[in-house]
């Protein structure tokens, strides 16, 4: 192989994995759109469960 089928080469997935960064990023942002706004003053889901402070001993 030439050393210029081998930039070819590299370029073009370049060019794939930037493609595929744009959709995800399109595919994140619409997600993000279509995502129902929390209401103020209700607790975040990820961390609702936490308890803040010492935690109690894992029972093994």
């Amino acid at each position: 192989m030439t050393v210029t089928f081998i930039k070819r080469q590299k370029e073009r997935a370049r060019q794939q994995r930037n493609q595929d960064k744009q959709v995800k990023r399109e595919e994140r942002k619409r997600e993000k759109a279509e995502r129902p706004d929390r209401v103020a003053g209700e607790a975040d889901p990820d961390i609702a469960h936490i308890i803040p402070g010492p935690q109690p001993p894992l029972d093994m």
